[in-house]
């Protein structure tokens, strides 16, 4: 079985995922599902794709403050977010067009803070469950939206349209939040505030190995 890290998710389009994905034995005869019997870096490349629930949040652009290190999201999004669908556009090439375009790892996942409080890897890497929303639980693509997930009609616009400055107007604290009632089946949430951090003049790179996609 090869890792995430060996098996690029460039590899695998995600309309090729298999809707479910492979259960653990557990050792009292019942099954686990794979999120709850493996480590995040012993996936194959299909289960770690699948773990994406395509919400969009990690694709929106991100401002870092460069002597604090803080991280603040905007709604405005990565160039080749589609903001209807929540897909990326050009899933395929995005490292070429995009060069800040992070890939996720089982590595990566435990150093980044600033991945959303909903993000499957985060969770899954925390040692948490999956909510209900998520489709490896309710078997429903849809069901993401439902809860309030998805970046869907939040989007200002894609960064194209806004320039440096003009981010800072456009910081909020959603994409670090739970929408009230999404919370069933994982521990904890995150909560923040919406600050523009002091001197923000970074944008980090935006992560798409979730899918964008993140």
């Amino acid at each position: 079985m090869s890792s995430p890290k060996e098996s690029s998710p460039e590899d695998t389009p995600r309309d090729d995922i298999a809707p479910d994905a492979p259960d653990a034995p557990a050792p009292d005869g019942a099954r686990l599902p794979f999120w709850r019997a493996k480590p995040l870096s012993a996936m194959s490349a299909t289960e770690w794709e699948s773990l994406c629930d395509g919400c969009g949040r990690c694709c929106l652009v991100k401002l870092e403050d460069e002597d604090t290190g803080q991280v603040a999201y905007t709604d405005v999004a990565c160039r080749l977010l589609d903001a209807a669908t929540c897909r990326c556009s050009d899933y395929e090439r995005r490292s070429e067009i995009v060069s800040d375009c992070v890939r996720l790892t089982p590595e990566s996942v435990a150093e980044l803070n600033w991945l959303p409080p909903t993000c499957a890897y985060r969770l899954v890497g925390e040692g948490k469950d999956l909510p209900f929303w998520h489709p490896l639980v309710s078997g429903d693509a849809g069901s993401v939206a439902a809860a309030g997930i998805t970046v869907s009609g939040k989007v200002a616009g894609s960064e194209n349209e806004f320039g440096l400055f003009e981010l800072v107007d456009h910081i909020v604290a959603w994409p670090v939040r739970w929408p009230r009632g999404a919370k069933g089946g994982a521990k904890t949430g995150v909560k923040t505030e919406a600050k523009a951090p002091t001197g923000a003049r970074a944008r980090p790179r935006r992560p798409k190995a979730n899918d964008q996609k993140d």
